[in-house]
């Protein structure tokens, strides 16, 4: 059987997630966050199904090329969360271009009235996180990590996963990233 190439992506077009509320949505991303709002779609039938369920999508640039989508879904049972997973896993993560600004990016969400946590030392990249009005968990980081910091993260990474998926517990092949942030 003939492998086929793989296909040759040129990044992320967008990603979309499900809001409560499509107005409100945009109101966040675009007052708390800067976003522009690029464009809204709206339909009475789902194209790629035909099915009878009428939404609004609209879509948000996040920066870099970035799009970041909602949906809000009328005539379906409420939004929740997936209560099987902790909900500090599922989020979506933006860059900022310095500590200052991560600074700056909580002052500002804390003067909103927004719960924050953090800044949480990642050892490559720092931290904070917040929540959208939908319950979506955010976090904004600033990656300060050198190119031999991430390049030593790359060549462990692979024998990381093999030791992860045999053992369930943590690998120590990046222990001296811990070593190196707590000095400094």
């Amino acid at each position: 059987m003939t492998q086929l190439p793989a296909p040759s992506l040129g990044g992320i077009h967008h990603v979309a997630y499900r809001c409560r509320d499509a107005k409100e949505t945009v109101d966040f991303y675009r007052d708390v966050l800067g976003m522009d709002f690029q464009l809204a779609i709206a339909e009475d039938k789902v194209p790629s199904t035909g099915a009878p369920d009428p939404y609004m999508h609209v879509f948000l640039d996040c920066g870099g090329g970035n799009v970041l989508a909602f949906f809000e879904l009328p005539n379906s049972p409420a939004m929740d969360r997936d209560r099987a997973t902790p909900e500090w896993v599922q989020h979506i993560a933006f860059k900022v271009d310095s500590e200052d600004d991560l600074l700056a990016a909580k002052a500002r969400l804390e003067a909103r009235e927004l719960e924050v946590v953090g800044p949480v030392h990642h050892g490559v990249f720092k931290s904070i996180y917040f929540f959208d009005p939908n319950g979506h968990r955010l976090e904004l980081a600033w990656q300060f990590g050198t190119s031999d910091q991430m390049g030593r993260l790359k060549a462990v990474a692979d024998d990381m996963l093999e030791e992860w998926s045999r053992t369930r517990r943590a690998p120590r092949h990046a222990a001296w990233l811990h070593e190196e942030a707590a000095q400094g």
